[in-house]
């Protein structure tokens, strides 16, 4: 016992067995129902007895499992700093405002220490060292300027939220900007960062001897180093085709897996690159009921295949696997044994090259059990619409395109629908994209962003976590807003599939999964409001940088035809939708906290520590 454990699988072998051979399921309620059994107790004392020696496992385990993987929306992520499982950290972060947040759990009642290190030592480390004490509790900001004792910061940077403590534990909560001016803090980035951690088996804040680590993390686009140990896994990938020498090829292949009588949870998205230089991203569709043959060959030539847009799995150049929340998983099998699926595969050859062959593909690894969520994915954002046009002007060094998905019209294909919380999200355009924003709206207003790439990177493209959870209601709109970048351009920029053509698409990936795959839209460039003279042709060459503006403000001005579809490709469309204005991005500022001015209250004010405190009274 005595370590930070996220479910009921890592739970003491002891208590496992226990658990099991009374057949109790059901947290709390279980655990009472199991205290309760006197036919496995000679007596109230001997009872009272296992029950105090329980009481620190309780603790730990609420603690721990409160809000484990994506339950707890504001620090879903987790690791352990040490191999013993001694130090467990929980984090969350929001990028809009800037600030970041860490539960750091120890198995200690001593003083407890957090640190970012250049090198993994404690020279020019940034540190945090707090306790609960007999006076209270302590909490302060140091740096080290070589390997002794470190300083105490003049400028203290972090905020401590809670201290608190059991009879073998510390659980120390804290928050700082992810961007601090002070000169002796660390500055936390979106590249890996050592971590480094010690304590001490008292509150004299003292040398530590063994008691210290150091590890290696990207705190803000953070994927679990796992082993993978489960040799389950589906595989979706094409079998040596040739690919031709055209700049753009679309490759589709139209399958089934092979059988899963019952139904099964995808968790890890891997992808098996041959050419890494030619294969641009890779989808996996479901089909229709309706797609009953396989097919193989060029995509989008007429086949019924084509038709397959229930987006399974999704990968973009640069992205490596990809795992969901532990609470949630990919739906395969069972009642879906019979369906097919549709792999797409965008290959860019730039240099036309001939002779090439390729076998690339996606590993969909799933887990024996199944968890507690369906994952969705859903497309949102511009894509082309029929006969529309939506034509980029070349010479632009900025021009602005955008989509609106409004959840109102989910209930024409889904009613009612849940609350979806967002966990993950990958942003796609193609080589003119310099930026991506998500805007999230709620009764007509902004409240938050759903993503955000000021510095987008064609060769980039991978699906990353979101520092915390978001949650989008029934009702709320989403916005997808694209800026590209055409000054090296002496045409007009199409929205279409080619790698030279544009895009602007936000894959959200959320949970509980509902029967909806696309939400997207498009201007309606047939309006009145665009003047014929904004009707570019493909051999437009230029416009001058007010009509640029005005013919970007009339697209986003005229009404957005809005789409919606499901995996069976119902679908709804209202030709009235509208953009609203998306916020600028949020400036992050240096905070200059004082380290107490904010505590919150101890456990024993929420509902865990309440049932701990009337346990351990019950007891006595």
């Amino acid at each position: 016992m005595g370590k930070c454990y996220m479910t009921e699988h890592f739970l003491p072998v002891s208590l496992q067995f226990i658990l099991q051979r009374r057949c109790v399921r059901g947290g709390w309620e279980g655990i009472w129902q199991l205290c309760r059994h006197r036919a496995h107790f000679e007596d109230l004392h001997h009872q009272r007895d296992i029950m105090r020696s329980l009481l620190p496992f309780l603790y730990l385990f609420s603690v721990c499992t409160k809000g484990a993987g994506a339950s707890d929306l504001t620090m879903p992520f987790m690791e352990y700093l040490d191999q013993n499982h001694m130090v467990c950290l929980k984090w969350g972060f929001d990028d809009v405002q800037g600030e970041i947040t860490f539960k750091l759990v120890v198995n200690t009642t001593g003083w407890v220490g957090f640190g970012f290190s250049t090198n993994g030592g404690m020279k020019g480390s940034d540190i945090v060292i707090g306790g609960l004490g007999p006076s209270g509790h302590y909490f302060k900001d140091y740096y080290a300027i070589r390997n002794s004792m470190p300083l105490v910061d003049e400028q203290q940077s972090y905020s401590l939220l809670s201290m608190t403590e059991t009879e073998d534990q510390t659980i120390m909560t804290f928050q700082r900007s992810i961007k601090s001016c002070d000169d002796q803090d660390f500055h936390i980035t979106n590249q890996p960062i050592k971590l480094i951690y010690a304590y001490g088996l008292t509150d004299d804040i003292a040398y530590h001897q063994s008691r210290r680590g150091t590890k290696e993390v990207n705190l803000l686009n953070f994927t679990p180093r796992k082993i993978v140990t489960n040799p389950n896994y589906l595989s979706a990938s094409v079998q040596n085709i040739s690919v031709p020498s055209s700049h753009t090829y679309y490759h589709c292949k139209v399958m089934k897996f092979p059988a899963l009588s019952t139904k099964r949870h995808v968790y890890r998205i891997e992808p098996v690159i041959e050419n890494i230089d030619i294969v641009h991203h890779m989808l996996l569709y479901r089909c229709p009921s309706y797609v009953t043959e396989p097919y193989d060959s060029q995509c989008y030539m007429g086949n019924i295949g084509d038709s397959c847009f229930g987006i399974v799995a999704v990968w973009g150049v640069g992205g490596g696997p990809f795992e969901v929340p532990e609470n949630v998983g990919i739906p395969f099998g069972g009642d879906d044994n019979d369906r097919f699926y549709r792999l797409e595969v965008h290959y860019n050859n730039p240099n036309n090259e001939s002779g090439r062959t390729d076998s690339s593909g996606l590993r969909l690894y799933y887990a024996d059990q199944l968890r507690q969520y369906d994952v969705g994915i859903m497309a949102t954002g511009v894509l082309q619409f029929g006969d529309l046009d939506y034509n980029i002007p070349p010479k632009a060094p900025q021009f602005r395109t955008y989509g609106v998905c409004n959840t109102t019209m989910f209930s024409k294909l889904v009613n009612p629908f849940p609350e979806l919380e967002v966990f993950a999200v990958l942003m796609h355009t193609h080589l003119a994209g310099r930026k991506v924003r998500v805007g999230h709206y709620r009764n007509g207003k902004q409240i938050d962003f759903l993503g955000l790439d000021e510095n987008y990177n064609f060769e980039l493209q991978q699906s990353y976590n979101l520092g915390n959870i978001k949650t989008i209601k029934p009702g709320d709109e989403i916005a997808v807003e694209c800026t590209y970048s055409t000054t090296s351009r002496s045409k007009v920029t199409k929205m279409g599939l080619a790698t030279t053509d544009e895009m602007c698409l936000a894959f959200m990936l959320y949970y509980p999964a509902i029967d909806i795959s696309t939400c997207i839209s498009h201007p309606d460039t047939t309006h009145p409001f665009i003047d014929a003279s904004y009707q570019m042709s493909e051999e437009t060459t230029t416009l001058d940088p007010d009509e640029i503006v005005e013919y970007e403000s009339l697209l986003k001005t005229v009404p957005q035809i809005q789409f919606i579809s499901d995996d069976d490709n119902k679908y709804s469309v209202n030709e009235n939708g509208i953009i609203r204005e998306m916020m600028k991005t949020p400036t992050v500022t240096c905070m200059n906290i004082n380290a107490s001015s904010r505590l919150c209250t101890s456990w024993i004010v929420n509902p865990a520590g309440i049932m701990l405190f009337l346990l351990w009274i019950a007891i006595m």
